[in-house]
């Protein structure tokens, strides 16, 4: 095998490993035997690998969606609760905070007489 069939095989071997792993570089590298470094330097001077890694990103995704769906489905009272709070905001299933924030005017409270016949008063500066 020449250098070049050797590189685009182990950019495949590299493809199917990362998808094997959801996406983790270090445990692809490691199932090939080949170095992380080898593996961004194809990453960052082949597009065409570069778009299938990032690719890849929505197979990790994909499987953790249907492992939330599993749990839905087994009646996991936490899943149920984050699904509804990230795909549900639009039907109002999302937390609010609310705040009643009164703001005095400083003078109106420290520019007054004291009981004894102290002035007291606060300085703007």
């Amino acid at each position: 095998m020449n250098t070049v069939e050797q590189i685009e095989h182990n950019k495949k071997v590299l493809l199917d490993a990362l998808e094997a792993s959801l996406g983790v570089v270090t445990t692809a590298c490691r199932k090939v035997n080949l170095s992380r470094g080898i593996f961004y330097v194809y990453y960052n001077s082949d597009d065409d690998f570069k778009k299938a890694v990032d690719d890849l990103a929505n197979v990790a995704l994909d499987f953790a969606e249907s492992q939330l769906h599993k749990q839905i489905q087994e009646g996991v009272p936490a899943s149920t609760i984050f699904y509804l709070k990230t795909k549900g905001k639009r039907r109002g299933y999302i937390e609010k905070t609310e705040q009643d924030i009164n703001i005095h005017h400083p003078q109106k409270i420290f520019n007054k007489q004291h009981p004894h016949g102290l002035e007291i008063k606060l300085s703007n500066n």
